[in-house]
């Protein structure tokens, strides 16, 4: 878990002020009767929101209810985030795949295998952190195309290329949902197949009773009290919209699983050849992850481990404070989950039929508009990982881990140092080296999108840029080329304008510059 609490401390706590005195509070007897009470008055709390729905929409609603009080209940029942790090043991040498060793297949067998790949897209979040508003897919992020266009760009030509049929899924939320549906539309014409589901709508717990804060189930009316549950959600959902079925039906094998706004997570034919091509495994690798090596801005990604003689997924909330430090170590965890995820149809069915499905509960902390202090549970969508057979790790090039979060990823992926290619993001020849700059923009000034789009005339030339950092009140003329190493820093109340066609390389700039119209 990836909080501090310990769900019985609270439990003890209000047991206390209500005055139960079954018995000493550091009993397991009384440990277990307080967390029955408590998963006994969710459910009844959960009930009553239930009786404020309309009866045709009651038994959908009622199953997710149930998975939300089972994950509530697991949570009741963890004594903690930590794992034992003793039980750690060491990677075994075929436990991560190199990517340069996967072999490119035969054209005349990619239409074959295509046609046994469904690509989904996690399309739950939105772009508030960035600005703006509505799903963050919608943001445009390179000539005028947004996250959604370029995903479907690549599709259509995956698809015209090999006259094949791959479909594209997008996981929405219920924050997405509905401008995702009017999006969708003007797609109408292209050659992909797009299918839609929701993720599970499940409401926060006050921290300081463990009771649901949401009045009635009209979420519309309170967005504040629900929320999607992670992308581990995906497993559950996905089955129950029937897309599943389905695709199983259709004989297709495996679906590519990424986040939307990982712009280098594009179907690869050499992953792809490995799952179902010639060069398939005899006994199939049910789940793969794509891991790529640790940089230092990498340090709190998850990274991959064997354990109880499983591959497992460890994120940073399950580390032992003491161990933070070895979590952190490029040397001893030389990996970090991509959350690029492919994942064998059949057996994702399997493990929900057998209901071995078991992902780490991630306890969110949150601070309401009201100031109401409040938990969301959530799961990792690759924290499923051990609950497969022959689950493996792809080390892929770091070209297929691109996400934009903030703007200074915005400004990598707008910029000449990629070229659009069929909706794919290449990175220019001209770039002597493989990596990409380490980009640092302020918060204050840069943050949002449309603030960061006012501060550049265009793009600067970042071409053999190696590190920027900006901080304060700084704007650029058009045609700047940034090299090497630059920081500008403006301080508070003083304002720098980077003069258009500037050249600047190895250069710190701070202090006050200021170019006025006459």
């Amino acid at each position: 878990m990836t909080s501090g609490i310990r769900p019985i401390d609270v439990l003890l706590q209000r047991a206390g002020m209500r005055g139960h005195q079954r018995a000493p509070s550091d009993s397991k007897e009384f440990h277990e009767v307080t967390k029955r009470d408590a998963l006994r008055l969710l459910e009844n709390d959960v009930d009553r929101l239930l009786q404020t729905t309309e009866p045709a929409r009651r038994p959908a609603l009622q199953a997710e209810m149930g998975r939300f009080a089972d994950l509530f209940g697991r949570f009741l029942q963890e004594e903690g985030p930590a794992l034992d790090w003793n039980k750690i043991q060491k990677l075994p040498e075929n436990a991560v795949m190199n990517y340069s060793n996967l072999k490119s297949p035969k054209n005349e067998q990619i239409r074959n295998m295509l046609d046994k790949l469904v690509v989904i897209k996690l399309n739950g979040g939105l772009g508030t952190s960035m600005g703006c508003h509505g799903p963050k897919s919608v943001i445009p992020v390179r000539s005028d195309l947004t996250f959604l266009d370029l995903t479907v760009q690549q599709i259509e030509h995956l698809n015209k290329t090999y006259d094949a049929n791959v479909p594209l899924v997008l996981m929405n939320s219920f924050n997405t949902d509905e401008d995702t549906e009017k999006i969708v539309r003007k797609y109408k014409g292209f050659r992909v197949q797009i299918h839609t589901f929701n993720q599970s709508c499940f409401p926060r717990i006050s921290r300081e009773h463990f009771l649901p804060v949401a009045k009635d189930f009209d979420v519309e009316k309170d967005m504040e009290a629900w929320y999607p549950p992670g992308h581990g959600d995906f497993y559950d959902t996905f089955r129950n919209s029937g897309l599943l079925k389905k695709f199983i039906g259709e004989g297709r094998e495996y679906c590519f699983l990424s986040n939307i706004d990982n712009l280098g997570a594009t179907v690869d034919l050499n992953i792809l050849n490995k799952l179902v091509g010639e060069e398939r495994a005899s006994t199939p690798f049910e789940f793969v992850m794509e891991v790529t090596d640790k940089t230092r801005a990498d340090v709190k990604g998850g990274t991959l481990i064997q354990m109880e003689n499983k591959l497992r997924l460890l994120e940073i909330a399950q580390v032992p404070p003491e161990h933070v430090d070895d979590f952190k170590s490029v040397k001893t965890f030389k990996f970090f989950n991509t959350n690029n995820i492919w994942a064998n149809l059949s057996a994702i069915d399997r493990v929900l039929r057998e209901r071995t499905l078991n992902m780490e509960i991630i306890v969110n902390n949150k601070t309401l508009e009201n100031g109401l202090r409040v938990i969301q549970l959530e799961t990792a969508v690759g924290a499923a990982m051990k609950c497969f057979d022959g689950a493996i790790g792809i080390n892929v090039p770091r070209s297929r881990f691109l996400p934009v979060k903030k703007s200074s990823d915005l400004l990598l992926v707008m910029s000449n140092l990629y070229t659009l290619k069929n909706g794919s993001l290449v990175m220019s020849p001209q770039r002597m080296f493989p990596t990409t700059p380490l980009v640092k923009l302020g918060e204050n000034h840069f943050s949002k999108v449309k603030e960061f789009l006012g501060r550049f005339a265009n793009i600067p030339d970042i071409i053999e840029l190696d590190h920027l950092t900006v901080s304060g009140d700084v704007t650029f003329g058009r045609g700047v080329s940034l090299r090497g190493t630059v920081i500008i820093i403006a301080n508070h109340g003083d304002r720098i304008d980077i003069p258009a066609g500037a050249i600047l390389e190895n250069k710190i700039v701070s202090g006050n510059m200021r170019i006025l119209d006459h």
